[in-house]
């Protein structure tokens, strides 16, 4: 009997740490797509001065970081966050893309959509987004000049840029994007 109690004693303890420890682990992995959200969005403003002045007014905006490869088939995926300007709120974002074609490269990419109202972004959050994707190259060094890409990506909702910050990707392709809520972050 002695033995039974102890047994779902344990049983309980090692669930409850165990909920503990996901939580750390979630705040950690929360804090990791926060920080690295926030650089790209630095990026961003180093290399148009213009794009922190228009997301200052916007109603929310969205920010990725995402990494890829291709040689003939090609995959990139990142994470990041959807900010919500009036609510201060953060969602928690995932983003992946494939394509074939005709290319090759590596890359260290991000995206910024700023939306231009908050039906957008609340779309965009709740819906997610699709995109298709013709042909594209971009380079950046990892330094200070990398590029940045308005209108690089078709986005209704406001505006999308994109900035290759190291790598390269080059050639012709047909592919896709999707971003969708972290269910595990959120």
């Amino acid at each position: 009997m002695n033995r039974r109690k102890l047994l779902v004693i344990s049983a309980a303890l090692t669930s409850l740490l165990a909920g503990g420890a996901y939580a750390q682990d979630k705040a950690a992995q929360q804090a990791e797509v926060k920080a690295k959200a926030m650089q790209a969005l630095q990026d961003f403003y180093k290399s148009d001065a213009k794009i922190k002045d228009a997301v200052s007014k916007a109603p929310g905006y969205a920010v990725f970081t995402t990494y890829g490869l291709s040689f003939g088939l090609g995959g990139a995926g990142g994470k990041g966050i959807a900010h919500d300007s009036k609510s201060k709120k953060d969602t928690y974002m995932s983003m992946a893309q494939a394509s074939a074609g005709l290319q090759i490269g590596a890359s260290d990419t991000r995206y910024l959509f700023i939306f231009k109202d908050a039906k957008s972004l609340a779309d965009f959050i709740e819906k997610g987004w699709d995109a298709s994707v013709g042909a594209g190259a971009g380079a950046g060094t990892g330094k200070d000049d990398a590029n940045v890409k308005a209108g690089a990506i078709a986005f209704t909702g406001g505006n999308a840029y994109v900035l290759t910050k190291a790598g390269l990707q080059a050639g012709v392709a047909l592919g896709g994007s999707k971003v969708w809520k972290d269910k595990e972050l959120n």
